[in-house]
């Protein structure tokens, strides 16, 4: 078989031998003819290029970024949408961990890790922008760099509602929230100078770069997002304009394949509509603190804000078959873990949903899994060996990786580690000889004084 695939790359060779022996200037024509461009265009030489890529399908993605130096054909076909759409039909994509990070000077760092190798990759850096709504009067250009999880807190924004506005004014952007859809990475809105942007980046994997898509229909910063039905999903937030911030109950949907935005029925927030007078109702601001894409439904944690108290108030449901909201259950809004208003981690892992606990100690925490028949928490893995790092808006994230739990923490001033929970050798117990069954380190980073955002996995 493959003598006959190579035949007319033979013929050629033999064609060449001929000519070269009687005409080395008719030998030179000839190769700069297409024909023989044709067959020296291929991804390897004397095989078609549908064999090169079932080849290159099989090989390990993090090969990808070197291969793509050996030719064009080869960077054609590694960047190209042929080979990925491949690998789905083979069962050979790949779950890659991408973690979002502030480092110095405020600036952000994307970083790709393949759990299998431990090997890391840094992404290109987000692009310069221009101030969505006030570039018309000719300000100059910012840099994208601050993001949900920079040095600015939730405090800060209740803050902000009450009048001081200080640090919001002096962080040039910030407020931005991450997704992932159809194997891509997004960020979304955020402060910009004194508006809420609706400016949405994409980040595509296969070519390694950044490209605006369609915009937001609102302007918002601090919103939640999450995938279900491989549509994107964004909720909530907070919309700023010269009168301070205000809470956002808006949500809408974004379509990949059609790069096109649709409305969702605005959040009730039907617990705020219920407050005893009309002085809470002012002064008690209801908001978004998460959302979870969970059972073919988004569940979306709320709380009430007054600084510097918040109240959560559970959350509310919503169903895509009916287009519409609806008070989520009891147990599951009033017992969602959260460290913080604004920080209600959880993930969805084989169908489960899981949420961290932090502890009042200091090194400690707990996973807690959530039972839809009894409609309450439970606690499924008794610590966690998580840090408290005061300074750091996410000190740690949660993530589902190969069908296991996942949780990604600083474990010292420079070090970030991520930590694969067994939860087959699960314990209430708090001893270390547990910690050490449960927890296994597949990957760890010295990033200096880098503060954690925010991760997505993607599946390519």
């Amino acid at each position: 078989m493959g003598s006959f695939l190579s035949l007319p790359l033979s013929k050629s060779h033999g064609k060449l031998d001929t000519v070269a022996a009687s005409n080395p200037e008719a030998c030179k024509r000839l190769k700069m003819s297409s024909v023989y461009i044709s067959e020296n265009s291929r991804i390897i030489p004397s095989l078609p290029d549908e064999i090169s890529l079932q080849i290159l399908a099989r090989m390990p993605r993090f090969c990808y970024m070197g291969l793509k130096l050996v030719s064009h054909s080869w960077n054609a076909a590694i960047t190209g949408a042929e080979l990925f759409q491949l690998r789905k039909e083979l069962g050979t994509t790949e779950e890659w961990l991408y973690m979002l990070t502030k480092v110095e000077e405020d600036k952000l760092l994307w970083l790709a890790l393949d759990p299998l190798t431990r090997k890391w990759q840094r992404l290109p850096f987000m692009p310069e922008l221009i101030r969505e709504e006030e570039s018309k009067r000719g300000l100059s250009r910012f840099l994208m760099w601050n993001v949900m999880g920079s040095s600015i807190k939730i405090a800060d924004v209740i803050r902000g509602w009450l009048g001081q506005k200080d640090t919001l004014e002096r962080m040039p952007f910030c407020g931005c929230a991450i997704g992932a859809v159809d194997g891509c990475l997004y960020v979304l809105g955020g402060l910009s100078g004194s508006y809420a942007t609706r400016r949405v980046w994409r980040f595509d994997p296969i070519v390694n770069k950044w490209q605006e898509v369609s915009s937001m229909s609102t302007g918002r910063a601090f919103c939640k997002t999450s995938l279900l039905n491989n549509k994107l999903y964004v909720v909530g937030g907070v919309s700023k304009g010269r009168g301070g911030l205000t809470p956002l109950q808006t949500a809408e949907v974004y379509d990949p394949e059609t790069d096109i935005w649709a409305d969702v029925p605005s959040m009730p927030f039907s617990k705020a509509q219920a407050l005893p007078t009309a002085f809470l109702a002012e002064l008690l601001k209801p908001i978004a603190t998460g959302m979870t894409s969970y059972r073919g439904q988004l569940c979306v944690p709320q709380s009430l804000y007054s600084w510097p108290f918040f109240v959560d108030v559970g959350g509310e449901i919503y169903d895509p078959m009916t287009d519409s909201w609806a008070d989520m259950p009891a147990g599951m809004g009033d017992g969602w873990p959260a460290r913080q208003a604004g920080t209600k981690l959880s993930v969805v892992v084989n169908g489960q949903l899981y949420a961290l606990e932090p502890s009042s100690s200091l090194d400690s925490g707990k996973i807690k899994i959530y039972d839809p028949q009894e409609d309450a928490w439970k606690v499924c893995i008794g610590r966690v060996p998580v840090h408290d790092f005061t300074d750091s808006e996410s000190p740690y994230l949660l993530a589902g990786i190969f069908g296991k739990l996942h949780v990604i923490t600083k474990v010292t001033d420079n070090e970030i580690a991520v930590l694969q929970a067994d939860l087959d050798m699960r314990s209430s117990s708090s001893s270390e000889a547990d910690i050490t069954e449960v927890w296994k380190t597949i990957a760890s980073k010295n990033l200096g004084a880098a503060e954690l955002v925010s991760c997505q996995v993607l599946n390519i």
